[in-house]
């Protein structure tokens, strides 16, 4: 469930304001409204930051890093005063570092455009030109050399066939006049180039030096980095310190407040604080337009299960929406199960969680949630196995009976050549195979799953006196259930399904097309009612569009849950490949090693193509077609109070 909150708003005196921040830190059950502060205070934090992630960066970089646990063998504390002065220099020393490789990058280049010249050195140019010698270097395609006119001295200077390099002497201060377009002078080098030689070396050397300094400190690395971890809990601090909304004068009795969010079940303690620390409150129920408002998350240990998934996949439910966290789990776990749908498969992740269980509890730490939830998928991917009689994609030949006698005949692979009759068409010579069976079932998971969202929509439609709007749902409800015969019929058997059908006397076909019909005209007429009938059937009529392309929007979500089936299928058809590639090498003892090497890497990767399916297709299903259909965007704030960070 979601804890209900209340908005309270604090009224401080200012001159107290940085102390009274501590005690509220201290307490701890405060999530603040959003802040911008600006201070020269917080402004010099966040440069402590900048500098330390990138000094961070460097020195990670390190080869000497690289191996972590010499790494950590290497690691040495040093003070926060200490670690400022490190991490400053460390970056006055990197923008050092990238000015002389641009340098160096820059003299390469001029010498590059000088080495088919050789040496130039421009002391001896300047003696020459102070004695009435005018020395300019050019070069021409060879063919055209020759068509320079004779009045030009020149002299050869290299001749490589395809480009002929020569020096005019006396040419005089800019380009001769008689000289062929063709002709490319090259600009004298910035230096003499022996200089540059001499400049780029000392660049390297500098280089090196900076490169050993980062070497002699990478063993503060660990010191940096608890640095700027713990500067994120001043800079939240300070960011509210300076934020805060206050008085302008500057009096005694100034008065600085601020505004928040506290657990409705956590008030009494927020409350006895506020009179031990004279503060002035407010406290109220939030409005229904407050966007900011908190979610805080309770629910049994198995329902938190599944939150170490959505705390990675960050969806958080809005207040005022719901909390699904059960449906979630529930039907991820089904998700996973099929998906992964080998019972081998689901016996090495169940066996894996437990050895990790075991070996948290042999060096007594706590079990991570997240050992418990792999724990959870491992065993509904063995119970999926077990039901289907898919084990490591084997041919239920070489499957043990018991394991084969475990399963459902209808969804068995061990019964795959069977045809399921329907027991309203006993005589009808029509029937279902196997994976018939499979869609069927998809397709039953996707009514159940969705029939819960409108379920619950309807609900709380009606507990807050929205009849109108919770018949409005019904319609979409009745939809719903009415397209899950029309996905069968178009799907699954158009012969067995057929929307004429009639079962012992009733006509479910009509009774389908009827359901969806009607379905859409209360959703068309209440499902924007807010007071009035009128301006809900013209909110609809307005989007006709959409409303009519939400009828084709019901099927295809109905339809979407197939992918269950398809993506398990593709995983068996992949392991049972790997196995058959294997079983060429079989009674070949020199190949015993190359088997299992193929037989692990193949399920291996298979293993890790089911992981990837399901975090695309099972948390699909939940954050879409089902929260779709509950009408949530998951824009929640998650629950984060102004409390004190643990240093590191």
């Amino acid at each position: 469930m979601i804890e209900p909150m209340k908005k309270v708003s604090l009224v401080i005196l200012n001159k107290d304001k940085e102390q009274s921040l501590i005690d509220l830190r201290k307490l701890g059950l405060v999530h603040l409204e959003k802040l911008e502060g600006n201070s020269e205070k917080l402004l010099q934090l966040k440069e402590y930051t900048a500098n330390a992630v990138l000094a961070e960066s460097i020195l990670n970089d390190l080869k000497i890093m690289k191996n972590k646990k010499k790494a950590k063998k290497l690691q040495q504390p040093l003070s926060d005063d200490k670690v400022i002065d490190l991490i400053k220099e460390i970056v006055s020393k990197n923008d050092r570092k990238k000015q002389l490789m641009e340098e160096i990058n820059a003299d390469v280049n001029e010498l590059e455009r000088f080495t088919s010249w050789g040496t130039v050195n421009l002391e001896d140019l300047e003696y020459l030109h102070s004695h009435n010698v005018q020395i300019r270097l050019y070069e021409i395609v060879a063919e055209k050399f020759a068509e320079i006119d004779e009045s030009i001295e020149t002299v050869v200077f290299s001749n490589d066939k395809k480009t002929i390099r020569f020096l005019i002497i006396n040419g005089g201060e800019g380009r001769p006049e008689k000289l062929l377009p063709q002709a490319f002078e090259v600009p004298l080098p910035r230096m003499t180039t022996t200089l540059i030689e001499e400049e780029i070396s000392k660049d390297k050397e500098e280089i090196a030096a900076i490169e050993a300094f980062y070497e002699a400190n990478a063993k503060y690395s660990y010191a940096i980095k608890n640095f700027r971890i713990n500067l994120g809990a001043d800079i939240e601090f300070e960011n509210i310190n300076a934020g805060m909304n206050h008085e302008a004068e500057k009096e005694e009795t100034d008065l600085a407040w601020i505004s928040g969010y506290v657990p409705a079940d956590n008030m009494p303690e927020f409350e006895a604080a506020c009179k031990e620390h004279q503060w002035a409150y407010i406290a109220d129920d939030p409005e229904e337009d407050d966007i900011e408002v908190p979610t805080k998350l309770k629910n049994n240990k198995l329902v938190s299960l599944v939150y170490p998934l959505t705390d990675f996949l960050g969806t958080v439910p809005g207040y005022h929406e719901f909390d699904i966290s059960g449906w979630f789990l529930l039907f991820f776990t089904v998700f996973f199960g099929m998906i992964f749908g080998d019972g081998g498969y689901g016996a090495l992740v169940t066996v894996g969680a437990v050895l990790l269980m075991l070996k948290s509890a042999a060096g007594k730490k706590k079990v991570s949630p997240l050992m418990f939830f792999v724990l959870l998928m491992g065993i509904a991917t063995m119970v999926w196995g077990a039901v289907t009689c898919t084990w490591f994609g084997l041919d239920t030949k070489y499957i043990p009976d018991f394991l084969q006698k475990l399963s459902i005949p209808m969804i068995s692979n061990a019964y795959s050549n069977d045809i399921w009759v329907p027991f309203w068409k006993p005589d009808s010579g029509l029937g279902l195979t196997k994976d018939q069976n499979l869609q069927i079932f998809c397709f039953m998971l996707g009514l159940i799953q969705l029939s819960i969202a409108h379920v619950k929509t309807m609900g709380r439609n009606f507990s807050n006196k929205r009849i109108l709007k919770g018949i409005g749902e019904l319609g979409s409800l009745m939809q719903l259930i009415g397209m899950y015969w029309v996905v069968l019929s178009l799907v699954v058997s158009s012969q067995i399904f057929s929307l004429s059908e009639v079962i012992y006397g009733i006509p479910v076909g009509k009774i389908a097309i009827f359901l969806v019909l009607v379905g859409f005209i209360l959703s068309f007429v209440f499902s924007n009612y807010e007071g009035n009938i009128i301006a809900s059937i013209m909110a609809s009529v307005k989007n006709i569009i959409s409303v009519l392309l939400g009828v084709v929007n019901v099927f295809s979500d109905i339809v979407s849950y197939i992918r269950l089936w398809a993506v398990g299928l593709a995983g068996a058809a992949i392991s049972s490949t790997v196995n058959t590639l294997a079983g060429g090498f079989l009674g070949h003892l020199t190949m015993f090693l190359a088997v299992i090497a193929l037989l692990v890497f193949g399920h291996g990767l298979n293993m890790i193509l089911n992981l990837l399916s399901v975090i695309v297709h099972g948390v699909r299903l939940n954050t879409l077609e089902f929260s779709n259909h509950l009408g949530m965007t998951w824009s929640g704030l998650k629950y984060d109070p102004f409390k004190e960070k643990q240093k590191v």
